[in-house]
């Protein structure tokens, strides 16, 4: 099955003068969608990555003459992995510079290392986009609503990665999760941040993926796992830049039982949630379909919201009576605020919510109107 990326016009996004930088998870199709674009162009291109040595020695110690030379004869240059490069964000500020007519590319499969070289030597000099895994926004262009829906179990269970949707059996799915999970997950954590103990990553990803939903502590996971506060901190940290976890904070204006200092962290794949527990039952025989709804949810907001160009704030909102609603967005100059759940037609939003935030916008998102909120193309 072949799904129509979001960003399969790719040539629309590559300028002269200008650098785009692909981000995303490893896995997700960012190499398939710069290949898929150099079949097609015209333009007489040069495509490298950031695994070769040769080309770490050229781009980490920026010189004219040997870049000048690199490009000579190119219209078109596209580093795959460029992560892996150090320094390579004055290579490219240099490039850009004296090679305005020259198109860039450079692809990574995590924000931290590349983010922090190019960002400040690249101000005004590229544009970024982020590839995730193929969202329901993408699989509407081939598949129907009905089917979407008939097939909610498997992203629930399966996530949506695309050798995922490719695959014919759950077996095939389950060694692919596996795989990439042992294989390539940290991959970037444990190269570049030199990090030696990969169990204490899993334990804490683990950790995690129980608690989705659930304010989290750092303190508590540094005692479970018998690591330093600082450390733990700083391993979310990455876990977020290397697109695994991402965390929202909770929402507080008006009330004093209102919990702001403590985040929520959801996972960017739910099958990469279901791969680190080692869970692929049925839904009817799990205990956390609940939790798996609110992940597949919010990841797919977050995605439709990207890729709309939907610009939010985003939170949770909890009292310390428990009194909870799972997603909070700050846009437009409103508050909106959704509440997720799989099972159920009506909700009541909690009273004191109600009380304080009298113009906020309030919806309930299940299973008969969520298409609605994470698949339709603004």
């Amino acid at each position: 099955m072949y799904t129509k990326r979001i960003y399969d016009n790719l040539g629309e996004y590559i300028k002269s003068g200008k650098v785009l930088i692909i981000y995303g998870p490893r896995q997700v199709g960012k190499t398939t969608l710069i290949q898929n674009y150099l079949k097609t162009t015209k333009l007489k291109y040069r495509f490298e990555t950031g695994e070769n040595i040769r080309i770490q020695n050229i781009f980490s110690t920026p010189d004219q003459k040997i870049l000048t030379e690199f490009v000579e004869g190119f219209e078109l240059l596209v580093i795959d992995e460029a992560q892996l490069i150090p320094n390579i964000g004055r290579s490219l500020k240099l490039l850009v510079d004296t090679h305005p007519s020259l198109r860039i590319v450079a692809i990574g499969s995590s924000s931290f290392e590349l983010a922090g070289q190019i960002g400040e030597p690249l101000i005004g000099r590229k544009q970024t986009l982020t590839l995730f895994p193929i969202s329901q926004l993408e699989l509407k262009n081939d598949l129907n609503t009905s089917i979407l829906k008939e097939n909610l179990s498997e992203y629930l269970i399966y996530g949506s990665y695309p050798e995922i949707l490719n695959s014919k059996n759950n077996q095939d799915k389950q060694i692919f999760l596996k795989d990439l999970v042992e294989s390539y997950l940290l991959k970037d954590i444990l190269a570049l941040e030199k990090v030696k103990n990969s169990k204490k990553l899993f334990d804490l990803l683990r950790l995690l993926a129980f608690q989705v939903g659930s304010e989290v502590s750092l303190t508590e996971l540094a005692q479970k796992i018998s690591m330093d506060y600082k450390t733990v901190a700083r391993y979310l940290d990455l876990f977020e830049k290397a697109y695994i976890i991402f965390e929202i904070r909770g929402f507080s204006k008006n009330l004093r039982n209102e919990i702001n200092t403590k985040s929520k962290y959801y996972f960017y794949d739910n099958g990469v949630r279901n791969a680190i527990i080692s869970s692929f039952n049925e839904l009817d025989l799990r205990s956390d379909v609940g939790q798996l709804w609110e992940n597949f949810i919010f990841i797919e907001r977050w995605k439709n919201r990207s890729y709309n160009n939907i610009l939010a704030n985003t939170y949770f909102w909890r009292t310390w009576s428990q009194k909870e609603i799972d997603l909070i967005e700050e846009r437009e100059g409103s508050i909106f605020a959704y509440e997720f759940k799989f099972n159920k037609d009506k909700i009541k939003f909690p009273k004191e919510w109600l009380e304080n935030y009298p113009k906020a916008k309030n919806h309930l998102i299940n299973q008969s109107n969520y298409l609605e909120f994470v698949a339709e193309l603004s």
